[in-house]
């Protein structure tokens, strides 16, 4: 018995580890912001998920959650039309995280192709926490606790939604209901944007970002060092354009894109020099960021307006998330 999704709902988030990047402007926020034009929209703070490899830095970790808040607000995410609240204060997350765990195997968790490249990547070698191990269950339980039915992922991410798909069907049949909702993945056009130094991507650990909040000086001098062709040698020399992050972000990022194809001509036929090509990108980059600095700069003199921000949508996901454990524990029969 599947339930007709009459109104649909988005969920997405970040790991408050940081103030926010170009990256996740490319593979999220853009797409957060024409979403919350269509969809009701829940943006989740996930601060539980980032002590999974972060637990001995939990000031860190509260630290930033006002920096990820106040790049929301920069950037344009409307909270009359978005729902921006933090993870730990939904306790319902933990409740649905401890039933889903005893919906799937640990051979099935080992089998997540996500799970076992970031447990590579973060080097955990076999002393992987308990906590990171099952993220996925969690994961499963974000979506859920708001019904979200549309999940905006990276294709690194797409089997995390299949898993949490796999609970939401184990659950409705085990309770023969049709309580918890099956979640869509919402893949973005440009879903990742290769760091400052070529590296397919952009992280806060490779020390490879251009950050929403960097002064614009700091943004010429991170542009200026660039990786581009390193067989580009002279000026005259012909240029390869594929591979090259100039010209990702001049992608990504220009208005004019006839004129960026016009560069690109130019520089694979030979006599566009990097430091030119560099300047556009800087020029580029400096009016798509400059309104953003200044509305963050005037968040940043009301922080008591922001922290009001995030409580106001947090209670309002946790009447959300009350009616879903309601729901959960009726048909579990332990809803004493």
């Amino acid at each position: 018995m599947t339930k007709e999704i009459k109104n649909n709902i988005v969920l997405t988030g970040d790991r408050p580890t940081g103030p926010l990047h170009l990256g996740h402007y490319v593979g999220s926020l853009a797409n957060r912001l024409v979403l919350q034009e269509k969809y009701k929209q829940y943006v989740m703070i996930a601060d539980v998920q980032a002590l999974t490899d972060n637990a001995d830095r939990a000031h860190y970790v509260r630290e930033n959650v006002l920096q990820v808040a106040l790049d929301y607000l920069a950037v344009g995410i409307d909270t009359s039309k978005t729902t921006i609240f933090i993870q730990s204060m939904i306790p319902q997350i933990a409740e649905l995280t401890v039933f889903y765990l005893n919906l799937v195997t640990v051979n099935r968790l080992k089998r997540n192709p996500t799970v076992k490249s970031e447990i590579q990547q973060k080097g955990f070698g076999e002393s992987i926490p308990a906590g990171f191990f099952v993220y996925p269950v969690s994961q499963a339980a974000d979506i859920t606790v708001v019904k979200a039915n549309i999940v905006p992922v990276g294709e690194d991410q797409l089997p995390m939604i299949e898993q949490t798909n796999e609970i939401v069907r184990s659950f409705n049949r085990i309770y023969n209901c049709d309580v918890l909702v099956e979640a869509q993945a919402l893949v973005p056009k440009i879903a990742r944007l290769p760091g400052t130094d070529g590296k397919a991507k952009m992280s806060k650990s490779l020390k490879n970002c251009i950050y929403l909040s960097d002064a614009s000086e700091i943004v010429v001098q991170k542009v200026k060092s660039m990786y581009t062709d390193p067989n580009h040698l002279k000026v005259s020399d012909p240029g390869q354009v594929e591979g090259n992050p100039v010209f990702d972000y001049l992608d990504a990022f220009a208005d004019d894109h006839l004129e960026v194809e016009r560069l690109k001509d130019h520089y694979r036929r030979g006599g566009l020099g990097d430091m030119a090509l560099k300047n556009k990108l800087a020029e580029v980059l400096e009016h798509f960021l400059a309104p953003i600095r200044v509305r963050r700069r005037e968040l940043e003199k009301d922080l008591g307006y922001v922290e009001q921000v995030l409580k106001a949508g947090t209670e309002k996901t946790l009447e959300v998330a009350s009616q879903t454990i309601k729901e959960v524990k009726e048909v579990m029969h332990i809803n004493y």
